[in-house]
């Protein structure tokens, strides 16, 4: 068992630091661009910070283990949206929140999770499914674009440079966050097996953290560098791949079975959850220590509920 777990670690830190040097020249490549930070947060950036759970939803449906795909996706976007994004103020100075970006990406991931737990009720996702949640991630994203307010950060300066070697370093990095994925995976599966817990279970409560900490890294860096929207961007955009693009990606490769008593419960807390931590920051306009400690207040008892129920 000692064995397993040490793998599981090992493939964990492995995909999470890979996937931060992916961020990292994948950011490099889209130089030039000029973007406003909150969209390159909520699209660039989010993407790559979920490399590892994007990963693992691949790796876990291709062996038929979809409990672990869903069951990290759905915990990613609880951990994400009350931990990670409360514990912003006690690494960094509290920050002004825009109600109208962060009540539409969060409207936006609510409705994905609503998409999610409707898809997931059957107990299989289809390649159509995964489809589906592709798909929203697209439209809503679009819809984030074309319809949310212009960003109040000035907008990033990006110059182009070195893409060549930025392209093949992006490729590098990517595959080697698909052996972590793979044996953080495989760690989980010989773990869940040992111990006799769900494999949902297991990925909701602990994969779930594991691969949530490439956006801690990068919000309290971006934060540090008065890059607040980049920051904000990051959590709801993550949030929202996570509903949507990460759930989505590996049973369109390979449609698998799942847990639906598990997955919908998930899903459910995961919607309420990230109602209240939404409300919570928008209605005070500032995200404090005292709106960080009240998420992290959620955070507990989001799963004293889940185990509750």
């Amino acid at each position: 068992m000692f064995f397993w777990i040490s793998i599981a670690i090992a493939g964990a830190a492995l995909t999470l630091i890979a996937s931060r040097r992916a961020v990292k020249y994948a950011s490099l490549l889209a130089q030039g661009l000029s973007l406003p930070p909150f969209f390159i947060g909520v699209t660039i950036v989010s993407i790559g910070t979920d490399i590892p759970e994007m990963s693992n939803s691949i790796i876990a449906s291709i062996a038929g283990h979809g409990d672990l795909n869903v069951g990290d996706s759905i915990g990613s976007v609880m951990t994400q949206i009350t931990l990670i994004f409360g514990l912003l103020p006690f690494f960094a100075t509290g920050f002004s929140i825009d109600r109208a970006r962060t009540l539409t990406i969060a409207g936006f991931t609510v409705l994905s999770l609503a998409i999610g737990i409707a898809l997931v009720s059957d107990g299989y996702l289809s390649r159509l499914d995964g489809a589906i949640l592709v798909g929203c991630w697209l439209l809503f994203t679009s819809l984030s674009w074309k319809y949310a307010p212009a960003s109040s950060d000035p907008v990033l300066p990006m110059g182009s440079s070195k893409k060549f070697l930025h392209g093949i370093l992006v490729v590098l990095f990517l595959a080697l966050v698909g052996v972590g994925a793979s044996a953080f995976v495989k760690g989980l599966i010989e773990i869940s097996a040992g111990f006799d817990v769900p494999e949902y279970l297991i990925s909701f409560f602990g994969a779930s953290l594991g691969t949530s900490l490439p956006e801690l890294a990068f919000v309290v860096t971006a934060l540090r560098s008065g890059k607040r929207d980049l920051a904000v961007g990051d959590i709801v955009g993550a949030c929202l791949v996570d509903a949507t693009l990460s759930i989505g990606s590996g049973p369109l490769i390979a449609p698998t079975l799942v847990t639906a008593a598990l997955s919908m419960r998930g899903g459910v807390i995961a919607l309420v959850f990230v109602t209240l931590a939404t409300v919570t920051v928008v209605v005070r306009k500032r995200h404090d220590r005292y709106s960080g400690a009240l998420l992290l207040f959620l955070y507990g008892a989001g799963y004293f509920v889940f185990i509750a129920s």
